[in-house]
């Protein structure tokens, strides 16, 4: 059973940092892909980053050079660090996983590709 679930959302200043984590199980770690995605209230959820299989990492252009993406592979965890935040950052932030994809172009995979998710954590930025 696939499990993933997400931690260090918060209330921050603009121009502040914070660090997500999404702990995850019941997944082959070093091959499946994985991402985060963020919705915001009366939005689509949107792929914030994310790494193929092979490793590569994509960004949305609105978060690249302020967000990265890494996983650790002996603690099963994935992470976004997030500076330089600004309140259109705020939503809630989605972990997901998908057995397979590749990242092309430099931009996260479409939503569609990944079939576990977290339950999510929020992300709110004041001005």
């Amino acid at each position: 059973q696939v499990q993933l679930v997400e931690s260090g959302g918060g209330s921050v200043q603009a121009g502040e940092s914070l660090m997500l984590s999404c702990i995850t199980s019941g997944i082959t770690y070093n091959s499946y892909c994985l991402g985060w995605f963020r919705q915001a209230p009366g939005t689509e959820r949107e792929g914030v980053a994310a790494i193929g299989s092979d490793g590569t990492a994509g960004y949305a252009d609105s978060v690249k050079g302020r967000f990265t993406i890494s996983k650790d592979n002996a603690k099963n965890t994935l992470y976004l660090q997030m500076n330089i935040l600004k309140p259109e950052d705020t939503a809630m932030y989605y972990c997901a996983a998908a057995a397979w994809c590749t990242v092309l172009r430099g931009i996260p995979p479409p939503r569609n590709l990944f079939g576990h998710w977290g339950q999510g954590t929020q992300v709110t930025v004041s001005s």
